[in-house]
């Protein structure tokens, strides 16, 4: 496939998404957004295993527009350059990062963040009275969490700067494989575990996400990225990427999720449906 980051051509506009449903979730939203609103041909590329990945592609030309970016990774991973709390500094460092080094347009926010996030089980919350993380410190000496196991080690904004902001440390804690946290948490061998704040499974399960009021974690706000070589050669994309801002809340995103992922339908189907059903989130023409 030619380089699309200098001349598009007549070639098809190339969305990445990635391996996870969330990611290739949204990749059918802008590929559907585009489709609706274009004549232009859409492509996919799924199953890039990383942010880096995925940023090289828009570096190779090999992609116009990555549909699933998160601040908080681009910050540390893609910029390299510290973690940043506040999540309206963290957009403007990427969104000014991102045109100075790559000419690459970082879009707001879909309009929500997928964090790390604690949560408990109702019944755990009801027990314990617990509404966010703080309300642990009365309690954590007799509960036994399970944490993604990198999140140990992790400088910043791991375990230990954890137990140093919030002031507690639970009675066990439990290196674990993400994906695995839910499922041991709905089955009681966990009291409390870190997963991620708009995985599926929390509907799933219906899971208590503790609200992390010393806003201990970095933002992680996904948005789009377009290249200007897109925008310039298709400038109609712009809008259409523009009303995508503050669409998906987090609790949208669960449940976006939670259809792939517990109802087994295909992502892009997942995608087609959400767009349909809010008409392609049409107020005027592009």
């Amino acid at each position: 496939m030619p380089g699309l980051g200098g001349d598009a051509g007549k070639d098809a506009i190339t969305v990445t998404g990635g391996v996870t449903t969330e990611t290739q979730i949204l990749a059918g939203i802008v590929k559907g957004m585009i489709e609706h609103y274009t004549d232009q041909p859409v492509q996919v590329i799924n199953n890039l295993g990383s942010t880096t990945i995925n940023h090289q592609a828009m570096i190779n030309g090999d992609a116009n527009i990555s549909a699933a970016r998160y601040t908080g990774t681009d910050l540390t991973s893609t910029l390299q350059m510290t973690a940043e709390k506040d999540p309206k500094k963290a957009m403007d460092i990427v969104v000014k990062e991102f045109e100075e080094r790559y000419k690459q347009k970082y879009y707001p926010s879909y309009g929500f963040a997928n964090t790390y996030a604690f949560m408990v089980t109702k019944e755990t919350a009801e027990k314990y009275q617990l509404k966010k993380i703080s309300d642990f410190k009365k309690v954590a000496d007799q509960l036994n969490a399970g944490v993604d196991s990198s999140w140990l080690e992790k400088e910043g904004d791991g375990y230990r700067a954890f137990k140093e902001d919030y002031g507690f440390d639970f009675k066990r804690v439990y290196p674990m494989q993400i994906g695995l946290v839910y499922d041991a948490l709905a089955a009681g061998k966990m009291d409390a575990v870190l997963g991620y704040s708009t995985d599926g499974r929390i509907a799933s399960y219906d899971l208590v996400v503790l609200e992390d009021d010393l806003k201990f974690f970095p933002p992680y706000d996904a948005s789009p990225v377009a290249t200007d070589a897109i925008l310039k050669a298709y400038p109609k994309l712009n809008g259409i990427l523009e009303k995508l801002e503050g669409k998906i809340d987090t609790k949208t995103m669960q449940q976006l999720n939670y259809k792939a992922d517990n109802d087994l339908i295909e992502p892009e189907v997942v995608a087609q449906d959400f767009l349909k059903e809010h008409d392609y989130f049409s107020k005027g023409d592009n």
